[in-house]
């Protein structure tokens, strides 16, 4: 047992720097981990794999030195495999599979420093907005155990805003970063594509980063990760320096945003609702900008939102009939009903009916999208609608429904998966009931060091970090 309390005032970086002076040892650190993660897990169902002995093992032959030495760290279990230990997707049909490699991205995880605990909880193949797997079990939000956290990287977002870890790993597809971090009162960007490697069998939309509870330790952990690797498809421009420097914790101090022009919008451009807590937070928020000195206007990109979620839908469901045929031969077993949720299931029938030409046109639908949207945002330094178009929704009340990951994050979030932007939610709004609702950013491609200038003014101006859930403080 650790006897290292102050475990959770402290950020990934904070953390780092104790270990790299001495104050405390990394096994102190991951041993307060442990404890938070076994006090807490039985509550939040967030952790479905540990990893501990492997943990304290890596610790006591020494960890590389990096910018997280000695941080505890979680890992969305989805598409990044870790030698060794299982890789599930959240799928009864993956159940039992162990890769025997790391993804680059572990291999860049391990370089920082960073020691991995665990994985975390998503739901089936990360398809659906809530974390409510059949063969796990769903995730509680520590906001209200009654709601979820969210998807697909909802296991993620519970555990850092429950305090296990400081950061978490998650990956993003159409806002499977940022909505999970809206709905538990965390920051999380979605880098630009390309900007981190990519899993070999992940999606064309799909970008990975992490969930913090700051935004230097998220600008740090892509200065860890970014860069091509080998044979990558898609390649960001390098940025000028160090993210950590865009947010003012680099070597030249404070880095203002200067005044940004903004835009900004309530309407949902896929459906015909977003809730009123979450519009009282965008004027909040606008309010909040404007008081900083940015010039903020109300637009709406002419964008058809219809036939881009029905290219991503199909999409969607063709990679998955794709995946699980590769995932037959890898297994050795037939998909059948049996082993996969009825959702899960029907993608699956749904991507064996799409043709070449179907996918390819519905890729060349979202191409368009993606390039009007671009044109849209190149007007202005920034973005911004709510993250979410509802508050965090009761657990069960949308699992099983595909469409669900459109209605809660009202399509929006998809626009800078298709163009390729880089986009964050930053924590600004509780509601009434004392619920997270996050702010959505999107960037111009390419440039993460404007959002996260933005970002760190923002959290100096309204900070969140030491807002936290009543289930936080428990245990000590």
């Amino acid at each position: 047992m650790s006897n290292f309390t102050e475990y959770n005032e402290y950020d990934g970086l904070g953390l780092a720097e104790l270990v790299r002076d001495g104050e405390v040892t990394a096994g102190e650190v991951v041993e307060a981990a442990i404890a938070r993660i076994e006090a807490l897990n039985p509550q939040l169902n967030a952790v479905i794999h540990t990893m501990y002995d492997r943990a304290r093992a890596a610790v006591e032959r020494g960890l590389p030195e990096g910018p997280f030495t000695g941080v505890p760290f979680l890992i969305k279990d989805l598409f990044v495999a870790y030698a060794g230990e299982p890789l599930r997707a959240g799928s009864r049909f993956f159940d039992g599979f162990v890769p025997d490699h790391d993804s680059e991205l572990v291999r860049r995880y391990k370089a920082a420093g960073l020691v991995t605990l665990g994985k975390t909880n998503l739901p089936e193949l990360g398809l659906l907005g809530v974390t409510e797997p059949e063969l796990l079990g769903p995730t509680h939000n520590p906001w209200d155990l009654t709601r979820s956290p969210g998807g697909s990287s909802g296991g993620s977002a519970a555990a850092v805003a429950a305090g296990m870890a400081p950061l978490a790993h998650g990956s993003d597809a159409a806002g499977s970063l940022r909505q999970p971090a809206s709905w538990c009162g965390l920051f999380s960007l979605k880098p630009s594509r390309g900007r981190t490697p990519a899993a070999d069998i992940a999606p064309l939309l799909v970008i990975d980063h992490v969930l913090t509870r700051s935004v230097r330790d998220s600008a740090a952990m892509l200065d860890a990760t970014a860069g091509p690797e080998v044979g990558a498809a898609y390649v960001a421009p390098p940025p000028a320096r160090p993210f950590l420097d865009e947010v003012g914790q680099g070597k030249l101090g404070l880095a203002e945003p200067g005044k940004l022009r903004i835009a900004y919008t309530a309407q949902p451009l896929f459906g015909d609702y977003v809730h009123a807590d979450c519009v009282a937070g965008l004027k909040a928020t606008v309010s909040l900008l404007e008081e900083l000195g940015h010039e903020v206007v109300e637009a709406t990109p002419d964008v058809d939102g219809q036939a881009m979620v029905g290219a991503a839908l199909s999409m969607l469901a063709a990679e998955v009939k794709a995946e699980v045929e590769e995932a037959e031969a890898l297994l050795g077993r037939e998909a059948t009903p049996d082993n996969f949720e009825a959702a899960t299931w029907a993608a699956l029938v749904a991507g064996g009916e799409i043709s070449a030409p179907d996918f390819v046109r519905a890729t060349r639908q979202l191409r368009r999208g993606g390039r009007q949207f671009s044109r849209f945002c190149g007007a202005y330094d920034a973005f911004l609608t709510p993250t979410a178009g509802i508050p965090p929704a009761g657990t069960g009340s949308l699992a099983g429904d595909m469409e669900s990951l459109y209605k809660v994050i009202p399509f929006l979030p998809l626009l800078a998966n298709a163009s390729g932007q880089p986009a964050m939610s930053v924590p600004l709004h509780w509601n009434d009931a004392g619920l997270p609702i996050g702010m959505q950013f999107v960037g111009r491609y390419g440039d993460e060091a404007t959002l996260f200038r933005l970002a760190g003014q923002l959290e100096r101006a309204q900070p969140w970090f030491h807002r936290r859930p009543a289930v936080f403080g428990l245990p000590a």
